[in-house]
């Protein structure tokens, strides 16, 4: 009987610390890297538009159909499916106070959705300015009624982040380019509300597939698509 209770003491001291204590530690030991392309500090933490992105996101529940979390390829075909050019690792998630890594996959991973080639610009354009803006519209559009640009898309309707309003002047250089017929009546024109814009920029900073010291050494990793 005089081993009992430091048998229970030391059975839940043993499960704090394989469970929390040691993950802990190696966490707490993780810094940013410099990424060798773009010289910049990787991971970055996300302000401004992108922050409030963050809280449209959450809002929205688009963590309960999306996860951000690449799997290693023995666990799943996420890089084959150009979701991320590589595994996720902790580091990735090193500013994220509250991490959307989800678990159901009803649609795509969305870590590096903002370095994916969504609009059809070639990759080597993906940076300018121009592809910018194809890239923003075309998540503008598959925001607002994702059957436009992905006929098999099982994706609900957000067309309440968008706006109705009568067009004064010339037409806005945010509305949106709808095909037929999805346009608004003559004299008419859909534009995000200010939850949209936020949503979308958000999605653009999204970007996991840095090189990162913990996959060197790992096969080299899929081209961006």
């Amino acid at each position: 009987m005089k081993y009992f209770f430091p048998g229970i003491f030391g059975a839940f001291f043993l499960g704090w610390l394989v469970q929390i204590g040691i993950p802990y530690a190696s966490l707490a030991k993780l810094d940013p890297v410099v990424d060798a392309d773009t010289n910049e500090p990787y991971p970055y933490n996300v302000s401004g538009l992108a922050q409030q992105g963050r809280a449209v996101y959450a809002a929205n529940g688009c963590v309960s159909c999306h996860t951000q979390q690449v799997r290693a390829a023995y666990m799943g075909a996420d890089v084959d499916r150009h979701w991320g050019t590589r595994q996720s690792v902790a580091r990735d998630y090193l500013y994220e106070d509250a991490v959307f890594l989800g678990s159901l996959r009803a649609g795509p991973d969305l870590s590096g959705i903002g370095a994916r080639d969504v609009a059809g610009t070639k990759a080597e354009d993906l940076g300018s300015v121009e592809a910018r803006k194809k890239n923003t519209q075309w998540h503008f559009v598959h925001l607002y009624n994702p059957r436009i640009v992905q006929p098999k898309s099982n994706m609900p309707s957000f067309s309440y982040l968008f706006d109705t309003k009568k067009i004064k002047g010339q037409r806005s250089d945010k509305a949106l380019d709808l095909p037929a017929p999805y346009t608004a009546a003559d004299g008419y024109e859909i534009v995000p509300t200010p939850e949209a814009e936020a949503l979308v920029g958000y999605l653009l900073s999204l970007n996991k597939n840095h090189d990162v010291p913990e996959m060197k050494g790992a096969p080299a990793p899929a081209k961006a698509k």
